[in-house]
């Protein structure tokens, strides 16, 4: 059974920093490109950042410098890591794995939200 569950939300003051957390399970973790996204109330889900199983990774140009996006293939688990957070940051964050090896399987969570304010 594919599991994919993100934590680590929540408010935060402008400038401030949050560490997201996205823990998988039921597929092989390793083979996946995972990616977080996001969604703003009346906005577009975006993507944020992206890294696959090489370790490359790409930013939207709106969080680079800012945001940095890491995996721990032993645990299963994908991270963002917020800084300079911004009011206009403020979104629920969705983890997505994506793979494609004959068709395409991509897996979503639920979301965490994070809320920049002061």
């Amino acid at each position: 059974q594919v599991q994919v569950v993100e934590s680590g939300g929540g408010l935060v003051q402008p400038g401030g920093s949050l560490r997201l957390s996205c823990a998988a399970s039921g597929f092989t973790f390793s083979n996946y490109q995972m990616s977080w996204y996001r969604q703003a109330p009346g906005k577009e889900r975006e993507l944020v950042a992206t890294i696959n199983s090489g370790l490359i990774t790409t930013y939207a140009d709106t969080m680079k410098g800012r945001f940095i996006i890491s995996r721990d293939n032993a645990k299963n688990t994908l991270y963002l890591q917020m800084n300079s957070l911004k009011p206009e940051d403020t979104a629920v964050y969705l983890c997505n794995a994506y793979l494609w090896v004959g068709r395409s399987r991509s897996y979503w969570g639920q979301g965490t939200q994070v809320t920049v304010s002061s």
